[in-house]
């Protein structure tokens, strides 16, 4: 059994196929990180069953993810102490024609924010992601004002996250870590 296999040992996504694509998708995308989706895969008969693996609308990004938040909580338990790193990054989809993006840093660029929780041994040891947001902004109103709730927000979604998750972890003393630069959407 691989890696990604024993990981998403309990992924249920409706069919079994899917469950097996998930792995093997994985797996692949794994093994070249830094590739596209046809770069990483082995001939146009997969690259075509990964693009419809990540169409299909059974299931989203939170059903993959649930397998190893679930792990890493499970590798949580065997420390007695844990850092719970927060942070948000850009994913850049400039001069892409990918449907739900919106404005990023530059009201030109177009994009994604992914806001995830990791944890981390005071060692440095990384032992997964307990959580995370991704969302697109909406475009600024005329008067130069973004609709909807603040994006400082995650922030304190997270920490409510953890603080909850530690009641299932009594042995465990979970530090968050995180920080914002002072910016408001």
């Amino acid at each position: 059994m691989g890696w990604a296999a024993e990981e998403l040992a309990s992924i249920n996504l409706g069919d079994a196929r899917r469950d097996r694509r998930a792995i093997h998708l994985i797996e692949r995308l794994a093994e070249h990180p830094t590739a596209s989706i046809p770069a990483a895969c082995n001939g146009w008969a997969e690259t075509q069953a990964a693009y419809r693996f990540l169409g299909c609308e059974a299931y989203d990004w939170l059903d993959i993810f649930e397998p190893h938040r679930q792990c890493t909580q499970a590798r949580m338990a065997a420390h007695p102490m844990l850092l719970c790193l927060q942070d948000t990054t850009e994913l850049d989809f400039n001069g892409q024609t990918t449907k739900g993006l919106g404005p990023l840093s530059y009201e030109a660029q177009r994009g994604m924010y992914l806001h995830p929780t990791y944890a981390v041994t005071p060692e440095r040891e990384p032992l997964g992601v307990l959580d995370a947001w991704m969302w697109a902004r909406e475009p600024k109103a005329a008067d130069g004002h973004r609709p909807g709730a603040p994006e400082s927000l995650r922030w304190t979604e997270g920490y409510e996250r953890i603080a909850d998750m530690a009641g299932a972890l009594p042995d465990t003393r979970l530090v968050l870590c995180g920080g914002s630069r002072g910016r408001h959407s």
